[in-house]
């Protein structure tokens, strides 16, 4: 309930623009930490999207005693959807599990760019799509975005390889030939090209993750990047 009236707090204070990401996280360490067993999170990722409808909607057949006020900028226009935007890597979309919870829960997709490329997105898309008619939801309203999407515009091949093997091959536990398929780091050309491919696999936002320099690299995605896109 908490977690509920803190998110409406927010969607009230920005004006209505919340969107809700919910995922249920990849570390078990950080699960022993919290005594929960690791192969519990998804059932209980499910059992706690359930209870925000819940909560937000007052339709809860448990939570009708409770309310929540004031309401979110949602619930006060009487509708929720596209508020909870459904967590799934194209990694784990590669479940058939995975993707059909997407569509029988979300009201989007969020991929994480480390786990996908273009190709693995496309496939993992057109996946969605049919369970998504299967739940009722039309495929061409359902937004997707990517997530994480670490980033560093430069022509220097050393300065790139510095970022693939002393930062992110630790922090995300990938080998670095897999991340320079994935991430936009290196020259702008090679950053476009892949840019290109994901906008054509059907990606319709990307959130980029500046690695260092933040406010120099999103002017230099911005300048040198954006431009050179076919």
């Amino acid at each position: 309930m908490a977690l509920a009236k803190s998110m409406a707090a927010i969607d009230i204070l920005s004006g209505g623009r919340l969107v809700v990401g919910v995922g249920p996280g990849s570390s078990a360490r950080d699960y022993d930490a919290a005594s929960v067993p690791f192969e519990e999170r998804w059932k209980r990722l499910d059992e706690a999207v359930g209870a925000l409808r819940a909560l937000w909607c007052e339709d809860g057949r448990h939570l009708r005693a409770i309310t929540i006020r004031p309401k979110a900028c949602w619930q006060s226009r009487g509708r929720y959807g596209n508020r909870v935007l459904r967590y799934g890597s194209a990694a784990g979309a590669q479940k058939p599990a995975s993707v059909g919870r997407t569509a029988r829960l979300g009201d989007g997709w969020l991929a994480s760019a480390y786990n996908t490329t273009p190709e693995a997105f496309a496939d993992a898309k057109s996946r969605l799509g049919k369970h998504l008619k299967t739940a009722g939801k039309n495929p061409d309203r359902f937004p997707n975005a990517i997530a994480t999407m670490f980033f560093h515009v430069t022509e220097d091949r050393a300065a790139a390889d510095h970022i693939f093997m002393d930062v992110l091959t630790s922090m995300l536990r990938r080998p670095a030939e897999e991340l320079r398929q994935r991430l936009f780091i290196g020259p702008a050309g090679a950053c476009a090209e892949k840019l290109d491919a994901y906008l054509s696999a059907g990606v319709q936002r990307i959130m980029l993750w500046p690695v260092k320099d933040e406010l120099r690299q999103l002017q230099a995605f911005h300048e040198l990047v954006v431009p050179r896109r076919a």
